[in-house]
């Protein structure tokens, strides 16, 4: 999957520039309402007083944001009314640094906007604003209302309620029911001063100085510490993001599986990255729980290792070649056939024209080597510029590392990034037109996406059809906090054209040799249990898998706290036949703050 770093940094530039540019347009005459706290935010997740005045709103303050383009203060009234439904706290959006200080009695005037992170089209909830303050000190030094717990007990197991249909399945208009819906109880303590207790890190630290910590310490639990996401219909509804209203430097460097002891505690914000988030004035002391960096057995001498990893991004300016041939030589075990992802070419993202990845294969190579590993052969064809989508200029495709000492590929000339290949028979065989070769280049389903990289290696004899994949990415789709339930996730489409085409390739040569070994691999960019793994599968073309791992071990990429299925191999039936196949994923990278790459490999070892 393609890194969502660059598209996250741009994102974070404009996210909060002037909250009314992406706020809920309420036409309603303007005129001062004299409210309390929990009369804004209402008993719906769009407050009543939307687009109007109102004036002398009266809170504490209970945290100051001096940073970053969403500047402001949280104030909280100290006498909240009875219904659990309405919050009794709000941001005020000042945009320049605010002069208020935590404990400061206030009263605001202004107007209320519904801010959506993100923008409208994003999908995202909203969240209560009041925007274009007049703030008044009345006194200093009060107490902070006291924060409310957040634990196993008082979030729901249910994540939320079915959209209104008529309303493109939004919840917004629905009352809130914080009894009954995790996101309904987020939603009724928006902007209120909350905390959580010993809570265990289900989301390594980020560059963006945020992780995710589950309250819920059982809820689709893994052996490491995560938190595994297996189906649509069972949300985690435990996880929350961390971030800080402190300086960067004293913020946990935190793994998967690690705690933070003690009270992590401040206002509930909902932001475009990852919905509700504690922005913590007091965070708890970091407890390391010792999860190491995994490392898969060697394969033997009768079994083909084939390996998936993506990469990241990988060009010859990165420091991370030394890490990334330590993992494939140390942690893989030097598998015979490694299918890279995100290769970009010989200048990154420098958009000059260049397509060739001669000098990023060749440096990776040659560390491979450097650290105790064969020096691999490679495999690739050029895409042409700026065609496969990826970081501009940089023209990401997956390249096949393999160990001729191990293994030979068969080369058939005439593979280009426009050439499809196609299926032939050669003596009662199946064979490629062209090896390497592209996937139906052309099809418009790879439209700004890569082209599946096809080649036929031979092992001990036997032919071994390997399809290197890196599907579209899930950019785009709605966040599962989002205002729609269930959620759009629109980037799905092309995936399963993707997938339907690559199916249909894996028929050609099964139709031409029924007992081929043909193993389609890489960065699927969704779920083991997703449509687009099932159109990939057919009617037992393919079979991922990750799916003979147990369900808790299920996991090669972890987003917004949730362990998941990205990168896959699925094997054709005469690898899965005899049940002689071993499949792992190998975890390096996702649990941890200093990961070279956000994807772990994977690696499936059987005797063709």
């Amino acid at each position: 999957m393609p890194s969502r770093s660059s598209a996250r940094l741009a994102a974070l530039t404009v996210a909060a520039v002037c909250s009314a540019a992406s706020a809920v347009v309420v036409a309603s005459p303007a005129h001062a309402d004299s409210v309390r706290i929990h009369d804004i935010q209402g008993t719906t997740r769009i407050s009543p007083y939307a687009g109007k005045q109102v004036t002398d709103v009266t809170g504490i303050v209970t945290g100051v944001r001096t940073y970053g383009s969403s500047r402001g203060f949280w104030i909280q009234d100290p006498n909240p009314d009875a219904d659990p439904a309405t919050s009794e706290g709000v941001f005020v959006f000042t945009s320049s640094v605010p002069k208020v200080a935590v404990g400061d009695a206030v009263t605001v005037s202004g107007t209320i906007s519904e801010y959506v992170p993100g923008g409208t089209s994003s999908g995202n909830q909203a969240l209560t604003e009041i925007v274009r303050p007049t703030v008044a000190v009345v006194s200093s030094g009060n107490a902070v209302p006291a924060a409310t717990v957040v634990d196993a007990r008082s979030v729901p197991a249910a994540y939320a309620p079915a959209g209104d249909p008529a309303a493109n399945n939004s919840v917004n208009a629905l009352t809130l029911r914080p009894g009954t819906y995790a996101l309904d109880y987020y939603e009724s303590l928006e902007g209120m001063n909350v905390q959580v207790a010993d809570v265990r890190v289900v989301g390594a630290t980020d560059p963006y100085t945020e992780l995710w910590v589950t309250v819920k310490p059982w809820e689709n639990r893994n052996r490491r510490g995560g938190t595994v996401y297996g189906s649509y219909d069972a949300q985690n509804t435990g996880r929350l993001q961390i971030q800080s209203l402190g300086a960067v430097a004293d913020f946990p460097a935190a793994n998967v599986g690690d705690k933070l002891t003690g009270t992590t505690a401040g206002p509930l914000d909902y932001n475009q990255f990852g919905g509700y988030t504690v922005v913590a004035n007091r965070i708890g002391t970091l407890k390391s729980a010792g999860v190491e960096r995994e490392t898969t057995r060697k394969q033997k001498n009768g079994e083909l290792a084939v390996a998936t990893y993506n990469v990241e991004n990988l060009d010859p300016s990165d420091a991370t070649f030394a890490a990334h041939a330590a993992a494939i030589v140390n942690n893989l075990q030097s598998p015979d056939v490694v299918s890279l992802e995100e290769i970009q070419d010989d200048n990154g993202a420098t958009n000059d024209g260049t397509v060739t990845a001669g000098l990023t294969a060749a440096k990776l190579i040659d560390a491979i080597v450097a650290a105790g590993g064969p020096r691999y052969d490679w495999r690739s064809i050029d895409p042409a510029n700026n065609t496969d989508g990826g970081e501009p200029g940089g023209n990401i495709r997956q390249v096949f590392l393999f160990n001729p000492e191990r293994v030979s590929f068969t080369d058939r000339a005439g593979g280009d990034a426009t050439t499809a290949a196609g299926v032939t028979e050669v003596r009662g065989k199946a064979a490629l037109t062209v090896s390497p070769g592209r996937i139906d280049p052309a099809n418009a389903a790879w439209k700004s996406s890569r082209k599946p990289l096809v080649g036929e290696f031979v092992f001990r004899g036997r032919t071994v059809f390997v399809i290197a994949n890196h599907f579209n990415s899930k950019g785009g789709d709605q966040g599962l906090t989002a205002q729609y339930q269930p959620v759009v996730r629109s980037s799905e489409t092309q995936r399963h054209e993707q997938a339907t085409l690559v199916n249909a390739f894996v028929k050609d040569i099964l139709d031409t040799q029924k007992n081929a070994a043909v193993i389609a691999l890489g960065d699927i960019n969704d779920f083991e249990f997703s449509g687009t793994t099932k159109l990939l599968e057919g009617d037992g073309e393919l079979w991922s898998a990750v799916k003979s791992l147990p369900r808790s071990e299920r996991y090669s990429y972890v987003y917004q706290g949730n362990s998941q299925v990205l990168d896959q191999i699925l094997i054709s039936p005469s690898i899965r036949r005899g049940c002689d196949f071993e499949y792992d994923s190998v975890h390096v990278n996702s649990e941890f703050n200093d990961q070279i790459s956000d994807h772990d490999p994977q690696v499936l070892r059987f005797r063709p």
